[in-house]
């Protein structure tokens, strides 16, 4: 469905620019304070605790009308971002999920939501327009530009990218591991798929822009790299962040054709892969077979991908109890 709509949802912009007006926001990075000026707007009281429960991001109380988010210092997700998903829920009409793809798709809508209040359209396509002009699109000014996270900015160029600029993009966010957490793709690129078309959880390619950003001495300047794939060339452009579950690389890619419109169109940075062919990066050298074929036993790390491919509950992934008796906790009741 996002490949299919250029990852562009009028109706959740709509929604963004309609809060925004109603709390009289006008132009710059959305601060905290009209933050919570949005939360008082729709009748929201914040609550920043110390025992939030472990499985979540922040609890929402519907029945008294309160929000609760962590007061921890220690936080891999944009403290922003969270609470505006929150609101996201609710200004959305969500009621709870029906079943996996009703979850899945209430997140996507959240976190687009979100994106949209912290990067408004217009703003943000009177600066990709100015950028694709100049020829100098760079997804770290507009991480800049907004005051928002690099993964948030680079989520943010592909909803806008193929509606108001005319670029098909991809996006990637890699483990360290070579492991894909998150993608998304309107342009063909080869992402590597399960049997079930399932891109998340398996290996990217080790010739690609996210894999080869790991070994950069320079973390300072973002990385660029051509590839050639069976599918055509593509122009890659990656950072590194370091969170609480290791080191990430976030890359944003184009089509050859489009790259004269980016900085970083002249590194001399060049790579080739055949994936899905295996002899390209997942079969091992002959030599190295030869040695070790047969007289080797890895004991392989489990990854919770694996242990629940189809989570189970309402809220995949959240202690209900837990939840539960924490807002029974906090409600005085």
């Amino acid at each position: 469905m996002m490949r299919e709509r250029g990852n562009y949802f009028p109706e959740y912009e709509a929604e963004a620019q309609k809060v925004l007006k109603e709390v009289g926001y006008t132009t710059g990075p959305l601060s905290q304070h009209v933050i919570a000026d949005i939360a008082e707007h729709l009748g929201f009281t914040l609550h920043h605790v110390g025992d939030l429960p472990h499985s979540t991001r922040s609890v929402t109380d519907l029945k008294n009308r309160k929000i609760y988010l962590t007061q921890s210092q220690r936080q891999d997700h944009d403290p922003r971002s969270v609470l505006l998903q929150a609101l996201g829920h609710y200004v959305l009409g969500h009621e709870t999920p029906k079943n996996y793809g009703d979850f899945l798709a209430q997140r996507v809508a959240t976190n687009y939501f979100a994106a949209a209040l912290l990067l408004p359209e217009q703003a943000t396509v009177e600066f990709l327009q100015k950028a694709k002009a100049a020829k100098e699109i760079a997804v770290e000014d507009i991480r800049d530009a907004f005051a928002v996270s690099y993964e948030t900015a680079a989520h943010r160029f592909t909803n806008l990218a193929t509606k108001h600029l005319g670029l098909t993009t991809h996006f990637q966010k890699t483990h360290q591991s070579g492991i894909i957490y998150k993608a998304y793709e309107n342009d063909g690129v080869n992402f590597p798929q399960d049997h079930t078309g399932a891109i998340e959880g398996q290996p990217s390619c080790k010739a690609w822009t996210s894999r080869a950003v790991f070994d950069v001495p320079d973390k300072f300047s973002a990385y660029s790299q051509y590839t050639d794939t069976p599918s055509g060339t593509y122009w890659c452009t990656a950072r590194t962040e370091r969170s609480a579950s290791g080191e990430f690389s976030l890359s944003i890619g184009v089509p050859y054709q489009h790259v004269k419109w980016f900085r970083g169109r002249e590194t001399t940075a060049r790579a080739t892969s055949n994936c899905p062919d295996p002899n390209c990066c997942k079969r091992p050298p002959a030599e190295l077979t030869s040695q070790w074929a047969g007289n080797a036993w890895p004991s392989a790390r489990a990854h919770s991908h694996l242990l629940a491919a189809m989570p189970p509950g309402a809220f995949p992934g959240v202690d209900e109890t837990e939840v539960y008796s924490f807002l029974q906790a906090h409600s005085g009741s």
